[in-house]
């Protein structure tokens, strides 16, 4: 078999996992109820496909080609889900809430997981995971920290496993503390993990609260591309290379490097400026959105063809804990400044 024959062979198969992800995605039960994300189901699907039968030497390359140019060109896209208008709608004290509570979330959830035992990746990818939006943000880190394919799972299951138990707890919470809409949908906006999940907690809680958690979480993943700037940077200065090179390709034999500027967040911040003017009509943003999930979906699914349930039994109860410490930290932190600030 060609080379080029062996990347479509892999693309393919993960392209038909990616649409039945999809597909399972949609479903009613799983969309409104269980509030899986598709990201999430294409892990396991790969995952249970591993088990069964390991990834073939003719699909390696094609699933390999998935994990880079597929999946960096889908992280570009998340750029179509950002506004400026829609963001400078909030006001300048839910705009310091959030900014301050999700920068002191990364470094927290960072070293509390450096301090559980984690390596430095998964440690990363857990704070950018928690602090930012969930399954998206750990894609994009990713994309540059490069970590070992059981750490992406991990981050992934236990941001989605966390960010589900939100859901039932944020409106009882709020309830409980007497929360008005406003102040309930900054802190829900803030502190819960993906845009999915925050949208479902508001959405028991009131229609109002719903509308500014949605917005808040939109001003919460602005930041993600600063952020995976910060670690590109990060990543190559640990290496003692200059940050200032544009060089990205690995040689053989040694370790990827990783751009200071890396492409695809340059087409990130380019897409979240075209999508601020209002230009493109909304059936077609929505289209590119639906799009682009699936094509993160495509990427994340050499993640799972690579990754076995018995390597996640090994990783133990040390990065649900600190998956959680940094959480418990960012509700604690976000109600805080809320309540200061904006209340």
């Amino acid at each position: 078999m060609t080379r080029g024959a062996e990347a479509v062979s892999g693309l393919v198969l993960s392209a038909l996992l990616a649409s039945a992800a999809f597909l399972m995605a949609e479903q009613p039960f799983v969309k409104n109820t269980l509030h899986v994300s598709a990201l999430l189901l294409v892990i396991l699907l790969g995952m249970a496909l591993h088990s069964v039968y390991p990834v073939p030497a003719w699909a390696t390359p094609g699933v390999r080609v998935a994990q880079r140019p597929v999946l960096r060109w889908a992280v570009a896209g998340l750029g179509f889900r950002l506004s400026l208008g829609e963001i400078l709608k909030i006001g300048g004290p839910a705009l310091v809430v959030v900014i301050t509570s999700t920068l002191t979330a990364l470094l927290f959830g960072w070293w509390v997981g450096r301090r559980l035992g984690l390596n430095d990746k998964l440690a990363t990818l857990l704070a950018v995971g928690g602090g930012i939006c969930g399954a998206s943000a750990v894609v994009a880190a990713d994309s540059v920290v490069q970590a070992e394919k059981r750490d992406s799972a991990l981050a992934l299951g236990i941001i989605t496993l966390l960010g589900t138990i939100g859901i039932v707890a944020y409106p009882w919470i709020g309830r409980a503390a007497g929360m008005g809409d406003f102040l309930y949908g900054v802190w829900d906006g803030a502190s819960l993990h993906e845009m999915a999940q925050v949208v479902a907690a508001g959405a028991t809680f009131s229609k109002d609260a719903t509308g500014v958690a949605t917005v808040v979480k939109l001003v919460r993943i602005t930041l993600l591309a600063p952020v995976v700037f910060a670690l590109a940077w990060r990543a190559r200065t640990s290496r003692g290379e200059d940050p200032r090179s544009l060089a990205s390709r690995p040689e053989a034999g040694k370790a990827p490097k990783v751009s200071f500027v890396p492409w695809f967040l340059v087409l990130f911040v380019a897409f979240a400026a075209l999508n601020s003017t209002g230009w493109l009509p909304a059936a077609w943003v929505q289209a590119i959105q639906r799009a682009d999930l699936w094509l993160l979906c495509v990427g994340m699914a050499g993640v799972g063809l690579q990754t076995s349930f018995a390597e996640l039994g090994r990783a133990g109860w040390a990065p649900i804990a600190a998956g959680a410490a940094q959480w418990a930290a960012l509700a604690m932190l976000a109600y805080a400044l809320a309540v200061w600030i904006v209340r």
